[in-house]
Formats: C-alpha cells, structure tokens, sequence
C-alpha cells in the first residue's frame, strides 16, 4: 500500500521569501537558518534505536514528496541529549530519555511477535499495523512494564509533529508566516491574514 500523492494547500509559497523583510531580525534569522543548515549529530540514541525512531517517524509524518525530508529525529535525539523538554510531564510516564527508549523497544518488539521480524524490516503497512496496535493499548510484550502504551503513543507521536511543524519547509506548506519577531501578526479574526501572509 503506497500513500496517496501529498498536494500542498499553498503551492509556490515559500516562507523563506520574508527573510530581508522587516518580519525577521538577525535573531530569526539566525535561528532559522540553524534549524536548515545545523542538523544534529546522533548522540543520545543507540545505533538500533535510532533506526527504529526513523522509521516511526516516517509511517508518523510521510514524506515521499520531499527531495530532502524534514528531519525529525535528529531534533528528537538533541532534545533528549541536551536535556530540553516542555518542563511538564504525566504522573504515570517515565522522564523523555527512559520513555522513548522503552517506547521504541517496545514498538520493536511488538513488530517481532506480531510479523516476525524487526520494525524497520516491515512495509509501510505492516508498520502502520504495529503502531496502530500500540496507539489503542492492543500490546502483547512484557517490554512495557508499566508504561502505558497508548499513552506513550500519544506523547511520541506530538513530539514527532511537533519537531516536523518547527521546520520552515512546513510552515510554507501550512501557509504559516513562521516567527513573528520583530513585527508581529497584527489581523488576528477569522478570515484575515497579514498582507504578507499566504492567501
């Protein structure tokens, strides 16, 4: 099963277009251009679990219309490696290293008992079925050992969004005019856009 071909809701929008405008200061620009051009290096997953998480990323937030795909994990193992997070977290979820590496190890071996084999060995529906399985809690290894995997689902699968939506590549197919520094958005109602906003 392939997925259906991405058409983008803003063609020929590019949110990089306002980076002389008096919407960016050095500030934003600055920040924007470490987030295209200083992709980390893996340093907090092991060689395994990195592999899982790339895959999960890619059945999460497909990307085959892409050239260069966004990249997600690498943002996901810095914020883990630099020890960021939302400062919040459930009361019945470990801290974010020990959950996503019980996460993916847990997704792995979920992808053994279910298909026999690895998830990164499974097709894109053999995956889907394995991460559908967790999301609604149908898990049947012991590698879970307390960890609500419905839940874990929930939190992985935010951050995986979350850290795609931070990329200037889906803010111009989202039609966003990314940050707001030093100008700010000023026609807040429904319906109206900033002129140098995407119709």
């Amino acid at each position: 099963m392939t997925d259906p071909p991405f058409r983008p809701p803003y063609p020929g929008y590019d949110v990089l277009a306002k980076w002389d405008s008096p919407s960016w200061n050095d500030a934003t620009r600055r920040v924007v251009r470490d987030r295209l051009t200083r992709v980390p290096e893996r340093q907090f997953f092991s060689e395994g679990e990195w592999a899982v998480l790339e895959a999960i990323c890619d059945r999460l937030v497909p990307q085959p219309e892409r050239a260069h795909p966004i990249p997600i994990a690498p943002w996901i193992d810095h914020r883990l490696r630099s020890g960021r997070s939302s400062g919040t977290r459930y009361a019945d979820l470990p801290p974010p290293g020990p959950l996503w590496r019980q996460t993916l190890a847990g997704i792995d071996a979920e992808a053994r008992l279910m298909a026999g084999g690895a998830f990164t060995a499974l097709d894109a529906a053999g995956r889907d079925a394995v991460l559908r399985a967790v999301q609604q809690g149908h898990t049947h290894t012991g590698c879970w050992q307390g960890l609500p995997p419905a839940r874990a689902f929930l939190q992985i699968l935010g951050e995986v969004v979350e850290v795609y939506y931070a990329h200037p590549d889906a803010w111009s197919e989202t039609g966003f005019g990314g940050p707001a520094s030093p100008r700010g958005y000023a026609r807040l109602d429904p319906g109206r856009v900033d002129p140098w906003e995407a119709q």
